[in-house]
């Protein structure tokens, strides 16, 4: 696949596709007729270098076959600095494939599913209720970012101690002149710089 664009900072193309099809949940949004936006999260699968969604008859399904705006983001990451992920703009076209339409299902079924699982014969029966469809997503714009590959410069963190606490601000190891309270203590006044 040749995508357009790739904006990409510490996510080159390989690494794209290792994190897709390691991550578990996309999140995806789609252009609705009345010009609002339909946000779901949905459960994904890759082969090769191509994307795959699953969709049970909602709004993102109206919405890919008519051709509407769409875009995806799949994401990891706890705080700041180990944020990473990808934002995926391109198209989405129904799965005609008849191996592809086989194999699709079985993929997902082996991500998200385990066999005894409990929720296994549900999720399969809805679908055949729901009419469940298979549709690629075709990249053509991928902007990924990933924190853990940046530099973070060490930072500095200024606190100040409750007046009750701020004779111990400076308070000596060992005896003093004055009975144990240093000479330069200052209460309620000093703040403690730290470095983080």
């Amino acid at each position: 696949m040749t995508l357009d664009r790739i904006r990409s900072t510490g996510f080159g193309p390989a690494k794209q596709w290792a994190f897709l099809a390691r991550a578990r949940t996309m999140r995806v949004a789609s252009l609705n007729a009345d010009g609002s936006i339909h946000l779901t999260p949905v459960w994904f699968v890759t082969i090769g270098e191509r994307l795959f969604i699953v969709d049970d008859a909602t709004p993102h399904r109206d919405n890919f076959e008519a051709g509407r705006a769409f875009s995806a983001v799949v994401d990891e990451g706890d705080d700041y600095r180990s944020l990473h992920g990808l934002r995926i703009q391109g198209e989405v076209r129904p799965v005609a494939e008849s191996e592809l339409v086989e194999r699709i299902p079985q993929l997902v079924l082996e991500k998200y599913f385990y066999v005894g699982h409990p929720h296994l014969e549900a999720y399969v029966e809805f679908g055949q209720w729901a009419g469940r469809r298979n549709f690629e997503i075709v990249p053509t714009i991928v902007t990924g970012w990933d924190a853990r590959e940046e530099t973070h410069p060490q930072g500095r963190e200024r606190r100040r101690f409750p007046r009750p606490l701020s004779d111990r601000l400076h308070l000596p190891i060992g005896p003093t002149s004055n009975g144990g309270v240093p000479h330069d203590a200052s209460p309620g006044s000093a703040p403690v710089s730290s470095s983080m």
